[in-house]
């Protein structure tokens, strides 16, 4: 998930909950980082990727640079040397790092980047009784900023385990029975006309959520369940990867320059017999009930070309989900497994960010906000793609209908799936 932070959103959690809201989302990062070594916390496995250290240090710069340096009289930074190393996109923050090089951080070491956190932490803590109703809303800003980097922390240590030959696992849990009849999929039939999309009402909101604005829906059908392992297993035994005529031009250049064969992850077992895919439990065969994860935008708009189907648009999805729980369906908890669930992808949250087939573009009346906050929604409104529904990996409360994630068509390392619509 990019990480997406502007002031325009709305209040939230800004009472007296807002010191136990700081203290449970910084926990649970600490919580994520606590199995993993200096080493473990400092390699970069790919330029898309950040080390567990630089999600851990980058989330403190927020907080440290955008409430204490600028509201607390008298706050002298941690380490001047910091903001450098752990500024991400910020062009107005100055000169940085550069990201593909976030890796060759070995100095500060874990141990170091965990006492900044506890020091800003415990200034934060200290100051936010005193603090205006602006820099308060920094804080729960800079809340959902960090609910996000846990997902990425969580996406990137999965790539960079499944790197290893060894395939480590970073929990245990159980082995299971794969369920070998994926449910029967179904058809919600939408009769079309006028609808409205978009945040509104109360709660947070990032701005690229917004304006509140009117859109035509066609008639149309749209899937009342994600795409399983079990079902793309078929596309592939049909020959899905190897036939051009599903794949878009760029898509079809992807597959071969990439030699693209497989969602990420998966490999056949030994024999030959037995797809297998590598999760944060590691290796083991995969579920074909469960909902299919780690495909791009390009494999995803494949599969439903194959299937005689399309993806939905975003507003087609974001209306179908619109009186749905957006807490509900299997998303992050706490520390613990993380993975698709089958029988979980009937929901609309939860389990797989879903592809769509709209370009991740500004709503109608959409302004970039002014100031270094601002940077992260407008400038990335080129060349992606939008992704609704929140994933197994998505912190519990993070999620909602309005949400627009968004990722290059050809990135797949976060937990992506596909849920099909038609025209009628």
């Amino acid at each position: 998930m990019t990480s997406k932070i502007s002031p325009r959103t709305r209040r939230d959690n800004l009472g007296d909950d807002l010191a136990e809201r700081f203290a449970a989302v910084r926990r649970l990062t600490r919580d994520w980082a606590a199995p993993l070594s200096d080493a473990d916390a400092t390699v970069q496995s790919m330029d898309d990727a950040s080390p567990a250290k630089w999600h851990l240090a980058h989330t403190t710069w927020f907080f440290e640079t955008f409430v204490l340096r600028d509201f607390v009289a008298g706050y002298a930074l941690h380490d001047e040397r910091f903001p450098f190393l752990f500024n991400s996109y910020y062009e107005a923050e100055g000169e940085r790092h550069t990201r593909s090089a976030r890796g060759l951080i070995t100095r500060p070491t874990l141990d170091e980047v965990l006492a900044y956190r506890a020091a800003v932490d415990a200034a934060l803590i200290t100051a936010l009784p005193g603090l205006p109703g602006a820099a308060r809303e920094l804080v729960a800003l800079g809340c959902h900023h960090e609910e996000q980097h846990q997902e990425l922390l969580v996406t990137d240590i999965l790539h960079l385990f499944s790197r290893n030959p060894i395939a480590p696992a970073l929990f245990d849990a159980p082995r299971k029975v794969p369920v070998e009849v994926p449910p029967p999929m179904s058809w919600i039939a939408h009769d079309g006309g006028v609808a409205e999309i978009g945040h509104a009402g109360a709660g947070f909101a990032f701005d690229c959520e917004g304006p509140r604005h009117r859109v035509l829906l066609h008639p149309h059908m749209i899937a009342d369940r994600t795409v399983t392992n079990g079902e793309w297993a078929e596309f592939i035994r049909d020959g899905g990867y190897a036939d051009p005529r599903h794949w878009l031009s760029d898509g079809w250049a992807w597959v071969q320059s990439a030699n693209i064969t497989a969602p990420l992850y998966w490999h056949k077992r030994d024999d030959g017999e037995v797809w297998t895919r590598f999760g944060l439990d590691g290796r083991r065969a995969i579920d074909p009930a469960a909902p299919v994860t780690h495909v791009s935008f390009f494999e995803a708009d494949a599969y439903a070309s194959w299937a005689g189907a399309r993806l939905p648009t975003e507003a087609e999805w974001e209306h179908a989900a619109r009186d749905a729980d957006p807490a509900g369906g299997n998303q992050m908890d706490g520390a613990g497994p993380v993975e698709p669930r089958p029988g979980s992808e009937g929901g609309w949250f939860g389990d797989v960010w879903e592809w769509t087939g709209s370009a991740y573009r500004p709503y109608p009346g959409f302004r970039p906000a002014d100031g270094a906050v601002g940077e992260y929604n407008g400038k990335f409104m080129s060349g992606q793609f939008v992704l609704k529904g929140g994933s197994c990996a998505t912190p519990r409360g993070h999620a909602r209908a309005s949400y627009r994630n968004f990722f290059y068509p050809h990135q797949r390392w976060q937990f992506t799936g596909v849920r099909l619509a038609k025209d009628i």
